[in-house]
């Protein structure tokens, strides 16, 4: 495996994963009976933003660290070493 893989694979399966992700949040706050609310709207209650902001931002960042996590050790099980871009980070 090459360079070219994990550029595709370690970004792709992160934005695939903060997709999803984003919707679960989604589905969680439905589900806890709240509305719709969209953070950036100045009259939505500050604290529902706030807490709606936090919970996406937390599912999505968890996904996507996971996700890169999980693609990388992937990658390193199939190609019998670390990505580049990993491996440099590790040095």
């Amino acid at each position: 495996m090459g360079k070219a893989v994990w550029r595709i694979l370690g970004p792709g399966s992160a934005a695939i994963a903060g997709l999803l992700a984003a919707k679960v949040a989604d589905l969680i706050w439905r589900k806890a009976g709240q509305d719709k609310v969209d953070p950036r709207n100045p009259e939505a209650p500050i604290s529902r933003a706030v807490g709606y902001a936090a919970l996406t931002g937390v599912l999505t960042t968890a996904a996507r660290s996971f996700a890169t996590r999980r693609a990388a050790r992937y990658y390193t099980e199939s190609a019998g070493h670390p990505p580049q871009a990993v491996a440099k980070r590790e040095s």
